[in-house]
């Protein structure tokens, strides 16, 4: 089985879910007495929005009316490269490809771990290129990609490494932000809707819900991330489910991790770990807590647990194409 390139223990994605369900009392205590802080729009990057930001009256998903932000996404990440995905031959080095995350680690997608697929999954199906040339079935236009980013995946496409263009969709998919200036705090803890969206970035893209790998996996089919840890789809365009530590940050002066984004709850969302590299011990089920500068706030789970945040402490707002 190939390296993973970051390894540590990591809690299974199942029971963070099993969590959020369920862990509601540390949540409340700790993000409804927290101190409120403010949606900062000035802390996301130049060309991150597209257009003006305005306020305005909004009902959050638990009910409460309040006042949003609504401001629109480029989309486009504007401080990174999108891409490399899938490598061309099995012979191409890392260089030339992206990151797939298996079991809570994180895997270069070179040519050669296209090759091991059948060992590492345990499954001789996996057949993903030609074995007389070497060259990986790979879905380069803009039909196959719809067809393989579908979850029924068209048997056409399966065995393929899948990638998506940013340019098929004029070069990125604008999404419409509506998020509570101030967060609102849950007596109990929301899940992550798996259809919509977690958070939004300084860099102006979406942080999606973990990647649908049993769809992906059951077609035998991969559909690696760049080392950003986005890619692309046709109806989101390029949009992240991994922090990897190439996007917009805002650096914190008391040596805390830096600021990413904002969830849709309108809790900041930070990195996994400070400037000494050291994850807080208190997070509850969410992965948020509180401290007197930030008020209650998120930290980004490791790249390889396939999300971001175990669930909602606030009530959301939306995020729309």
């Amino acid at each position: 089985m190939p390296t993973p390139l970051l390894s540590r223990g990591l809690l299974p994605m199942a029971l963070f879910v099993l969590a959020c369900s369920g862990g509601g009392d540390d949540l409340t205590s700790s993000a409804a007495g927290a101190l409120a802080v403010e949606v900062d729009i000035d802390a996301f990057a130049a060309g991150a929005i597209v257009g003006d930001v305005t306020t305005e009256d909004c009902t959050l998903s638990g009910g409460t009316q309040t006042t949003c932000y609504r401001f629109t996404l480029t989309g486009t990440p504007v401080e990174h490269d999108v891409g490399p995905f899938c490598p061309r031959n099995i012979s191409e080095d890392s260089s030339a490809s992206g990151i797939w995350l298996e079991g809570g680690e994180v895997y270069d997608v070179s040519g050669a771990f296209v090759a091991n697929l059948a060992t590492f999954y345990d499954d001789s199906s996996w057949q993903l290129y030609d074995e007389a040339t070497g060259d990986i079935y790979v879905t380069d236009t803009q039909e196959a990609c719809e067809a393989a980013a579908r979850p029924d995946v068209d048997p056409a496409y399966q065995n393929h490494c899948v990638e998506c263009d940013i340019a098929y969709f004029e070069g990125a998919t604008t999404l419409d932000v509506l998020i509570p200036v101030t967060p609102v705090p849950m007596s109990s803890p929301e899940e992550v809707d798996f259809r919509g969206k977690v958070a939004v970035s300084l860099g102006g893209v979406v942080h999606d819900p973990p990647a649908p790998v049993d769809a992906i996996l059951g077609a035998h089919t991969i559909a690696p991330f760049d080392d950003c840890g986005g890619h692309v789809n046709p109806h989101t365009g390029y949009h992240y489910h991994a922090a990897t530590g190439c996007t917009a940050t805002v650096d914190s002066d008391d040596g805390h991790a830096p600021l990413l984004g904002y969830a849709i709850d309108g809790y900041g969302l930070f990195a996994m770990v400070d400037e000494d590299g050291v994850e807080p011990d208190d997070l509850d089920s969410c992965r948020g807590h509180a401290d007197d500068v930030r008020g209650y706030h998120y930290h980004v789970a490791s790249a390889g647990e396939n999300l971001f945040i175990g669930c909602f402490a606030g009530e959301v707002g939306s995020v729309t194409e």
